[in-house]
């Protein structure tokens, strides 16, 4: 999952160690999970479906009983298809078969409030708002593919709530301390998907594992994903008394039904989600009724391609799109390098993380009384003036790394006892602090101060000991205060909260970046929204649980802020197409903050976000409700953008389901109708099209505005749009040429049609290559 923890709950980053769970407790390599893939479904009875599954497996294995027994899922609702455990040999037969479309071993993927919503301008003190105009996304329904829910959380309750809405079709799973009375008119649903996991790992013991085989979380991450999204009202929610106030979901009237795909394995302290477990929640929230579909989870680079079927969830959205689903999904936590973006598919909705205008200053006093403004999220007792030290010529094995964060436990117990301790890290994530943190409480010591590079996953040391973030800056003046006297000491205060002005809103140094690795002219992600220090309902089992609430950080927290929002717009206009949410997200983003100063990317170094970071800005809910025009896509497109990146026919059709035949010549990538134009490999000249659909004032006449990249030219034509009750979707051109000698690296700008009261804007990227990073010998 996506969300920023110590390894010990959840890890703080995308990197969930979980190759290795493969090796934890592995039965037989005689035998495992396959996913066969049959493409559409043939028949609309489901039970029809899943008998020809048994039947195709009874004349593989021999017998109906094997076949029963090797059965793991039978996927009949968005598609056609089953999951079973099968010898490489059998797999072969399979895949063979005329009937099958491809054959693929099962795999594992990782997981990648309050002022949330004040902040993008949803408060419910507000009567004329979005959140009001849509009755607080009532009837829409959100489902999460997650580590379950804590069913009891206040966020779930439905006071207020209307009747269950009658296009659901699901229902809620008994299983170990789940009952289906734990579901309510809030929680309409709660299924659980295991068989995958235990196929690969036979000897689990789910009498000894912590998690719990049901629906209900143990780890807290899919209770904190589902609160943010569709929480009810909480009132007067503290955490440790830092964030808090009347807690809600960004549609805190719209419906919850839980997926519960993921599995805490308590000899990793870490999370696996297995593909074939996951492919079945999605089948099963298609048949199911949900309108938004949010994934905080993903893959590693490098990525499968859109048509491979080992990416399940690119698989998995294709088909759920196609039913008018839309799917929101975190972009991943491996920032701020390029190219680590994740989920790129351009029928999913892919989200960045970005800050809140919230801090959490906390004062650090130095014996010649210089004051340092630190981050943390310290609720203790003042720590008054008390011996600091850094760990040099301590007398460790190793002198190199004796203020190494990461190697505070090399050195003698006696020299961090009794005192804070500085340390330095390259790292950036909150491992690095709460590792340190935990080598000085075992040795006897009273805090410890972070330097590291600027990054904002703050969370609260285990216990509430003492622990602070700094930059390497302000970390080398307390070095050198230290250097300059023989008892230098140290007094830490509490943290407190500040929110608003001065504070700017920034990208996330973790949130992953564009551009996209798979299809560079793809731009992702697509927008960004809040995902550092979300306050959220939790398991309370989780460790930081602070009456069932935490405070969590990452991508796996920005995306259910855009499944709110999404779920929202979609109770204010219910027969929009996927592709229209997002481009009215897009197209009316901010590209400065709240109060209009200019947005920061987090990293080394610090510079201006661009698209790469956060796609078309930071969301604006109340603007996204009336975009003015959309880019509109439906199924035919994203084939169209399939055929034109290049992919085969047969791996297409693999995608579909349905024959598919590219035109000859292929349509260019750079023409798919998507709210953003990225040129990754300008040489001389390229015209491209986008058509625009008005679904504003029927008579409107739009402009257009362009603030051309630096060196590149852009023409539109036409340069006037005019829409009428008969003219509703109007094409136009682009012209983009460059004026560079050299290659270069991508420059941005932006093309705006305005009508005076809309701003349609999307961002356009553009590289000129003159000379190509390959070419064909030929």
């Amino acid at each position: 999952m996506f969300g920023m923890r110590n390894c010990r709950s959840l890890l703080v980053f995308l990197v969930l160690c979980l190759v290795s769970v493969l090796n934890v407790v592995r039965g037989s390599d005689e035998s495992k999970v396959h996913i066969v893939y049959l493409g559409e479904k043939q028949h609309d009875d489901p039970e029809f479906v899943t008998e020809s599954h048994h039947q195709m497996l009874s004349s593989l294995l021999g017998s109906k009983a094997d076949a029963h027994d090797s059965m793991v899922y039978s996927y009949r609702h968005g598609f056609s298809g089953f999951a079973a455990k099968l010898t490489d040999s059998q797999a072969k037969k399979l895949a063979d078969s005329p009937e099958v479309v491809h054959v693929m071993a099962d795999s594992f993927y990782e997981l990648a409030t309050t002022r949330t919503w004040d902040y993008l301008g949803l408060s419910a003190a507000y009567p004329n708002n979005l959140l009001n105009d849509t009755n607080m996304g009532d009837q829409v329904i959100i489902g999460f593919i997650d580590t379950g829910v804590w069913p009891e959380s206040e966020s779930f309750n439905d006071n207020g709530v209307e009747p269950i809405p009658g296009h659901w079709k699901g229902g809620c799973e008994s299983g170990e301390k789940f009952i289906s009375t734990n579901c309510n008119r809030k929680l309409i649903g709660a299924k659980y998907f295991i068989n995958g996991f235990l196929a690969k790992n036979e000897g689990f013991n789910s009498t000894e594992s912590r998690d719990y085989i049901s629906a209900r979380d143990f780890i807290g991450h899919g209770t904190h994903t589902a609160s943010i999204a569709g929480g009810s009202f909480v009132p007067n929610i503290s955490y440790k008394g830092l964030a808090g106030g009347n807690l809600r979901g960004g549609a805190p009237r719209a419906r919850i039904a839980i997926y519960k795909a993921c599995w805490y394995v308590d000899q990793l302290g870490a999370v696996a989600c297995s593909s074939s477990d996951i492919l079945k929640a999605m089948d099963e929230s298609m048949h199911d009724g949900v309108n938004v579909l949010s994934l905080s989870l993903g893959a590693q680079i490098p990525l499968y391609p859109e048509t491979d079927l080992r990416d399940r969830i690119a698989t998995g959205a294709f088909h759920a799109v196609a039913k008018g689903i839309i799917v929101v999904c975190a972009g991943g936590n491996s920032g701020p390098a390029a190219q680590t973006v994740l989920n790129t598919a351009p029928w999913v909705l892919t989200v960045a993380a970005t800050t809140l205008d919230r801090s959490f200053p906390t004062h650090i006093t130095l014996g010649n009384r210089k004051v340092i403004l630190s981050q943390a999220l310290y609720t203790g007792q003042e720590l008054g003036f008390t011996s600091l030290v850094y760990p040099e010529n301590a007398g460790n094995t190793n002198e190199t790394y004796s203020g190494v964060c990461e190697y505070l436990d090399l050195n003698p117990n006696h020299i961090l006892a009794g005192k804070v301790v500085l340390c330095f890290t390259t790292n950036t994530l909150f491992t690095a602090v709460s590792k340190a943190a935990s080598y000085v409480k075992a040795a006897g010591g009273l805090g410890v101060i972070v330097a590291r590079n600027p990054g904002y996953n703050l969370s609260p040391c285990r216990d509430d000991f003492p622990c602070v973030a700094i930059d390497y800056e302000l970390g080398t003046d307390v070095l050198l205060y230290i250097r300059s006297t023989r008892s230098p000491v140290v007094k830490i205060q509490p943290s407190r909260t500040f929110v608003g002005q001065p504070v700017g809103t920034k990208v996330a140094t973790f949130s992953s970046r564009g551009p996209n690795s798979i299809s560079p002219a793809i731009l992702k992600p697509d927008i960004g929204a809040p995902g550092v220090s979300i306050l959220a309902a939790t398991s309370p089992d989780s460790n930081n649980s602070v009456g069932g609430f935490d405070i969590l950080a990452g991508t796996s927290m920005a995306a259910p802020v855009i499944a709110g929002v999404v779920a929202l717009l979609k109770a204010l206009h219910p027969n929009w197409s996927p592709a229209a949410f997002r481009s009215a997200i897009v197209t009316t983003a901010w590209r400065t903050d709240p109060f209009g100063e200019q947005i920061f990317a987090e990293g080394s170094s610090r510079k201006l976000a661009d698209p790469f970071d956060y796609g078309g800005g930071i969301v604006n809910p109340e603007k996204a409700a009336d975009p003015g025009l959309i880019y509109d896509m439906g199924t035919q497109d994203y084939i169209l953008y399939l055929c034109s990146a290049g992919y085969n026919d047969s791996s297409i059709s693999q995608l579909t389901g349905k024959v598919t035949a590219c035109s000859n010549p292929r349509p260019s990538v750079l023409d798919v109708n998507l709210p953003s134009i990225t040129i990754p490999n300008l040489k001389d000249e390229v015209t491209l099209t986008r058509t625009v659909t008005n679904v504003g004032l029927a008579d409107s006449v739009y402009k257009v505005v362009v603030e051309p990249p630096l060196g590149i030219r852009v023409a539109v034509t036409p340069e006037t749009l005019v829409f009428n009750t008969k003219k509703i979707s109007v094409p136009f051109t682009v012209r983009v040429s460059t004026t560079h000698k050299i290659n270069t690296g991508f420059y941005f700008g932006s093309l705006m049609w305005t009508d005076s009261m809309h701003n349609v804007t999307i961002p356009v990227s553009v590289r000129t290559q003159l000379l190509q990073n390959y070419y064909d010998e030929n």
